[in-house]
């Protein structure tokens, strides 16, 4: 039985819908990288996005973006602040994620090596789960339905997709990403050609699927955390951690309608922006081979796509450098350095996101006049061209019986 202290919680009043504050002020849909015990770091570059005043309509993330990601969706349809994300991740006992049996831990490396042939992953995830499951039970969150947008008439998502929060899962027995709660209609009521059943009966299945399991399944690291099993019609498929196959999902929530987007998509990655100039190594050895292969997997294997698309210009980049994202052993002097990186890495993100919006402002506006200087000296044209075809208006008389064509005009 897990006792979990509940801090005093603050609340604002949420008077209008996350989309009206989004369109009529500071919105930007929000994307969180995974990075295991490296998450407080997601929490200081939101709260200092918050503290800027964005507010965030949907929210995904994977692995332990995934778990920040659905805490930021809770606490703001609760209207909870979320400066207590700060605090809960602060609370996590990171060294209690490495959940084993008396016999596990008896053996050593022994007793590691059974659990993984035996289990698939040395530890259980359900410490992390059941201190999910308190923080969102305590906002009123437990199930996809408590998280449904309901009043959007803008949005381009389908039915099936208007919720505040996605978490990615890998599932290996279909060898697919898993988007959650989008997908799974093909797990709950179907196999693996579609849903078989009708919208209603599709979205109220995803309405009754709890969060946690979402999240779970989404941060179930390959031979560390043992795999999520998932039932369904068909029999059960295993999932794990999203990122073996999207680790940065940044394009989860772009419009595929051709319409422009209503607000911006604000990314947030634990890793510094990729340096100029760094040598390339061969890579020698199965062994490094087999390790690169990991971590090519799990890393920005689309880094070069992302580019393409200009992902950078709308990315926080925090710098972990020399934290491990499995350091279950991180001091309170390490979660509060990585918090500070996340906080600093955002105020250079919002300098530069605010410099080039103001530049951009500023190019329309000058377009804008300049179209509108060219507009005006067309009709000046247009109508001086029109005057010299009209008698009398270029301030020449037309000719008349006994006067020569030079006279000026009378006046009346």
């Amino acid at each position: 039985m897990i006792v979990l202290s509940q801090p005093e919680r603050r609340y604002v009043l949420v008077p209008q819908t996350l989309e009206q504050l989004a369109t009529a002020g500071k919105g930007a849909d929000l994307v969180l990288e995974g990075g295991g015990v490296k998450g407080i770091a997601l929490a200081g570059a939101v709260v200092r996005l918050r503290e800027a005043g964005y507010v965030f309509p949907r929210v995904a993330g994977t692995s332990a973006g995934a778990i920040v990601a659905s805490l930021i969706a809770a606490y703001q349809v609760a209207g909870i602040e979320l400066s207590q994300i700060v605090t809960d991740m602060r609370e996590l006992n990171y060294q209690s994620c490495e959940q084993t049996d008396a016999m596990e831990r008896d053996l050593g490396l022994m007793g590691d090596a059974y659990a993984v042939l035996r289990y698939q992953g040395l530890y259980e995830t359900g410490f992390v789960h059941d201190w999910l499951s308190a923080r969102l039970t305590a906002a009123g969150v437990e199930t996809f339905a408590d998280l449904k947008i309901t009043d959007d008439p803008g949005t381009s998502l389908a039915p099936q997709q208007r919720y505040r929060l996605v978490v990615h899962a890998t599932d290996l027995t279909r060898k697919a990403l898993v988007r959650l709660p989008w997908d799974l209609p093909f797990y709950l009521l179907a196999g693996r050609s579609g849903p078989a059943l009708s919208l209603e009966q599709q979205i109220a299945a995803i309405d009754g699927y709890k969060v946690c399991d979402a999240v779970r399944a989404s941060m179930s690291i390959p031979y560390f955390f043992r795999p999520f099993a998932q039932p369904t019609p068909l029999g059960e498929c295993t999932w794990v951690d999203g990122g073996l196959l999207q680790n940065f999902p940044i394009t989860a929530f772009d419009r595929t309608d051709g319409a422009p987007n209503r607000w911006p998509t604000f990314g947030v990655k634990l890793s510094a922006r990729v340096k100029a100039g760094v040598p390339d190594h061969k890579v020698q050895g199965n062994l490094r081979e087999a390790i690169g292969i990991i971590d090519t997997a799990l890393g920005e294997w689309n880094t070069y796509l992302l580019a393409d698309e200009g992902v950078g210009s709308r990315t926080v980049y925090v710098d972990t450098t020399g934290f491990s994202s499995l350091d279950f052993g991180l001091t309170d002097d390490g979660r509060d350095e990585l918090y500070r990186r996340g906080q600093t890495a955002a105020e250079a993100f919002l300098t530069a996101w605010d410099a080039t919006r103001q530049k951009a402002a500023a190019a329309q506006k000058a377009g804008a006049q300049k179209a509108g200087a060219q507009k005006a000296g067309a009709r000046a044209a247009g109508a001086r061209a029109a005057g010299s075809r009209t008698p009398g208006a270029s301030g020449a008389a037309a000719p008349t019986a006994g006067r020569p064509a030079t006279a000026p005009p009378p006046v009346s």
